[in-house]
Parts: C-alpha cells; sequence; structure tokens
C-alpha cells in the first residue's frame, strides 16, 4: 500500500500518475510551442505590408554615364550597383556600415553604400573603383596600391581605394595618425595596414 495512493475510489499506483502527468505538461508545451509557427504559415502576407513594397524611378550618373533605374524603394545604393548595374567591384561585406568594403564616391565625398539607398542618389553622381581608371591608364591611387603592395586577398582593396581617394581630396590628412584614423572604417582582415599608409602617403604628398 506504500506505492498507492489514494484518488478517490481508485487506487492507482504513485509511479504510473507522475509519468502520466508529465506526458500531458510536455505535450502541452509542444502545442503551445508550435502552435504559433502553424498560425503563421496559414497567414498571408497583409495588403499594408505589400503596400511598402513601391518602385521608384532613379537617375544618377554613375562612372560618367547616365543611368535610370526603376527598383524597389528599400534597394541600397551597393545592391543597385552590384545587381541591376552589373558592377561588381564595390564589395558587400558586413552590410552593416562596419567593414568599408563597400565604400564608393558621391559627388566625391566617400560613404558606405551599404547604408544608402539607390533612392536618395537622384541626381547625384556614383564613382566606384570600376570609375577611376581612365581606359588603361590606372588612378595614380590603384598604382600607388600595386607599388606598395597594399592588399593581400584583395577582397576589401576597392573599398580601401575609393575611400583613400576621398581621403586625399577631403585635405585633412596631415600625419600618420590622420591617416589611420580617418581610414579607421575600412577594416583588411589581412592586416596590410602599413602598405596601406605608405600608399596613401605617397599621393598625399605628390
Amino acid at each position: 500500500m506504500d506505492d498507492l495512493q489514494n484518488e478517490g475510489e481508485q487506487l492507482t499506483p504513485v509511479g504510473s500518475s507522475r509519468r502520466s502527468f508529465l506526458t500531458q505538461l510536455t505535450v502541452a508545451g509542444a502545442g503551445l510551442t508550435i502552435a504559433p509557427y502553424l498560425s503563421k504559415a496559414n497567414t498571408s502576407v497583409p495588403t499594408s505590408e505589400l503596400s511598402l513594397i513601391q518602385p521608384v524611378n532613379v537617375t544618377m550618373m554613375v562612372n560618367g554615364g547616365k543611368q535610370s533605374l526603376t527598383i524597389d524603394s528599400r534597394v541600397t545604393l551597393l545592391d543597385a550597383l552590384r545587381e541591376k548595374l552589373q558592377m561588381p567591384g564595390t564589395k558587400k561585406g558586413c552590410d552593416h556600415g562596419q567593414c568599408g568594403a563597400c565604400t564608393v564616391l558621391v559627388n566625391g565625398r566617400r560613404i558606405n553604400s551599404c547604408l544608402t539607398l539607390a533612392a536618395m542618389c537622384e541626381g547625384e553622381e556614383i564613382t566606384t573603383i570600376e570609375g577611376l581608371a581612365h581606359g588603361e591608364q590606372l588612378h595614380p591611387m590603384q598604382e600607388a596600391f600595386i607599388k606598395h603592395d597594399a592588399f593581400q586577398c584583395g577582397y576589401c582593396t576597392p573599398g580601401q581605394i575609393c575611400s583613400a581617394v576621398g581621403l586625399v581630396k577631403e585635405g585633412h590628412a596631415k600625419t600618420d595618425v590622420d591617416i589611420r584614423e580617418l581610414m579607421s572604417g575600412n577594416i583588411c582582415r589581412c592586416g596590410a595596414y602599413q602598405n596601406i599608409l605608405d600608399a596613401i602617403k605617397e599621393i598625399q604628398t605628390a
């Protein structure tokens, strides 16, 4: 009788009762967990959300050529360049504005294209890595990067070069410390920072 508990007139083994309770608790918990997903699976996208997808017409100058696009209003400049204009030189890195791989020049000013909506660039002049050279003649900054071996894997190099070109135009980099600080938004995973510094200094003093 020690292994039995009184439930009204019915005698049930204590272990059996505990197992039944735990089983019911597990089933109930599983039901609460998957219920939201089942309800979402049968729910279509609300009309109010669909209305947010608005096509816009954007015309901008890219590397000296006029480009007219009809794109989703949420498309970034980075994706417009790479996916719509087939200019893959600008790299997609962190996509959060932290690595600088997507740096391009807008009216001569360096920006992170992953944080800039293409719709904001109406009438603007965009320069990507593809637009720095003139035919077979490389931009002086490109030549300096090659001369000083300022890259290894090369993935960050387009953003580094565009940022360096903008930096020189800004005219604020007077010392090594200035250059390091003003280029700090461009990350090189390979660690070629000293060579990048040397390349920029050569153009800065030219």
